[in-house]
């Protein structure tokens, strides 16, 4: 069955990934099967998109009561669970408003407009001249404006012609990002993960985020942090960004607990209360199937201790596989939370053991440079994390 699928997949499938040799068919909690009865540790969790476990039982429920009532009424009407959803959304995380979208990069180019219109509107640029300034090595998707705002080739090479106005600096590099905001006095944003993902698992000082507001406020720049990745109880915070207060957050994947596309942009009402009808929007974004979800997706991170769970079992993983970095076999262990990565020392050895891994029932995959993703689902017991530390280990000593 493997190689009649994969040929389908190669003969009617654009080959825009390049996926493991696996095949699946059912997930739950931290685990995923394949095709042929085999059980998974999930190390991905669909790039941080299932904290609450694959398929949660609560999250099944309330889709299917709600596929039983309303699924799409488009924005043409109102509905009621989006209602509903905006009012939790402002007591849930404290800003004025919401825009729903669906992916997160949607929501990222929606918190890109929203910094523009700030811009001409308020802060009073000339039209058509807002800059924006992002850091090397980010990634929030392959949207033609996420392209111009990319740093990596493997994004951008044959798509241009690009987005004007994106201004780099270098991650966790304050003096950079206080060079820019003086020098360009167009810049209406600054967009920044506060832990770099896809560069992998890149954490700033402590002090980063606090004083990049700071420097935003002083030059009247708007500070957006996108945690489509380390929010939801990723790191072992609601929201990583938890020491400051940002001018918008773009949250997406766990938002709805990895049942479908849902994401948005949270902000005040200096920024949300810019836009105007028809200016922007999406058919499905903010349908009632996404936002009967979200409520429930979010209160499942906090009912049922997942936060302090991420906090625990992360600092297992990390102070368990620091032996390896004494040893020479690994060049590091890093993340907070259950947001980690282990870097080799190339990226033939990571391959190497993203085999080795998934032979002995554990999955994930390479994020750059040698560095291997390892986020597993925040509902990984104690038990099930020595488990998962014991095959890791033996691939390791096979190395």
């Amino acid at each position: 069955m493997y190689s009649r699928l994969l040929k389908l997949d190669k003969l009617y499938g654009a080959q825009n990934y390049k996926s493991l040799q696996v095949i699946l068919r059912q997930g739950k909690g931290v685990h995923v099967t394949d095709i042929e009865g085999k059980e998974y540790y999930d190390f991905l969790s669909s790039y941080s998109s299932v904290n609450q476990g694959h398929c949660h039982p609560r999250l099944v429920k309330v889709m299917k009561d709600q596929c039983e009532k309303l699924t799409l009424c488009s924005r043409a009407f109102y509905n009621e669970n989006l209602c509903n959803f905006f009012e939790y959304m402002h007591k849930k995380f404290g800003y004025d408003k919401s825009l729903p979208m669906n992916t997160g990069v949607e929501a990222s180019e929606t918190a890109v407009k929203l910094a523009r219109l700030w811009g001409y509107k308020t802060k009073e640029i000339p039209q058509d001249k807002a800059e924006f300034i992002v850091a090397r090595n980010n990634f929030w998707g392959r949207s033609i404006a996420a392209c111009s705002s990319s740093s990596d080739p493997s994004c951008f090479t044959n798509f241009g012609p690009f987005v004007p106005g994106f201004h780099f600096v270098d991650f966790n590099n304050l003096q950079e990002l206080e060079y820019v905001l003086k020098t360009r006095p167009n810049v209406v944003g600054f967009m920044v993960e506060p832990i770099q993902g896809e560069a992998g698992i890149q954490i700033p000082d402590d002090d980063y985020l606090v004083k990049a507001k700071m420097l935003c406020e002083k030059y009247n720049c708007l500070l957006i942090c996108d945690e489509v990745q380390t929010g939801i109880g990723r790191t072992g915070k609601m929201l990583a960004s938890h020491t400051i207060k940002p001018d918008m957050v773009v949250l997406g994947k766990a938002l709805s607990g990895g049942m479908m596309p849902v994401s948005c942009v949270l902000g005040d009402n200096k920024v949300m209360d810019l836009v105007d009808p028809g200016t922007h929007g999406s058919t499905y974004g903010g349908n009632p199937l996404g936002t009967a979800i979200v409520p429930h997706a979010v209160d499942i991170i906090e009912s049922e201790g997942l936060l302090e769970n991420a906090e625990k079992r992360g600092k297992q993983f990390r102070d368990e596989l620091k032996i390896f970095v004494d040893l020479g076999t690994l060049k590091d262990v890093r993340g907070k939370g259950l947001l980690n990565a282990i870097e080799l020392h190339n990226e033939e050895s990571a391959n190497e053991l993203v085999d080795k891994m998934m032979s002995r029932g554990l999955l994930t995959k390479v994020t750059r440079e040698g560095t291997i993703r390892m986020c597993p689902p925040l509902v990984i017991s104690d038990m099930e994390m020595d488990n998962s530390l014991n095959i890791i280990r033996r691939c390791l000593t096979e190395l």
